[in-house]
């Protein structure tokens, strides 16, 4: 039986998604998590790219308090500290998806090409 991977796709700003492509941010947070478990995030470039221009491996999922996460994360966060505890202004928890491997595809990809007609606010799930 083939297994199946789980995906979604997420929107990010092209300055952070650079940052991804790069090596400098190898954390993706989040203030909510999907409901079931995740091999890849697909990478959205939001406005002006507005493409999804690489696929990358989460390698876990860290649960913890914004302030712990900062301790653990700030290295390759991408991020500043002032943008970082902003994001997660009155929340109890924060999440950080690690990324793993990077695919950048040769030729970029459209929403269309998955079916979706808008970029979604948070993440939308990807059937293979």
């Amino acid at each position: 039986m083939k297994k199946k991977f789980k995906k979604i796709l997420i929107s990010i700003k092209p300055e952070f998604a650079d940052k991804i492509l790069n090596g400098e941010k190898k954390f993706e947070y989040r203030t909510k998590l999907p409901k079931s478990d995740i091999n890849y995030l697909l990478i959205y470039w939001t406005f002006p790219t507005m493409k999804i221009l690489a696929k990358v491996k989460v390698d876990y999922v860290i649960k913890s308090t914004p302030i712990e996460m900062w301790k653990e994360t700030k290295s390759f966060s991408g991020i500043s500290e002032e943008k970082f505890f902003k994001y997660f202004k009155n929340k109890k928890n924060a999440y950080a998806f690690k990324l793993g491997k990077i695919i950048k595809f040769k030729k970029p990809k459209k929403l269309s090409d998955f079916k979706i007609s808008f970029a979604p606010q948070s993440f939308v799930y990807i059937n293979n």
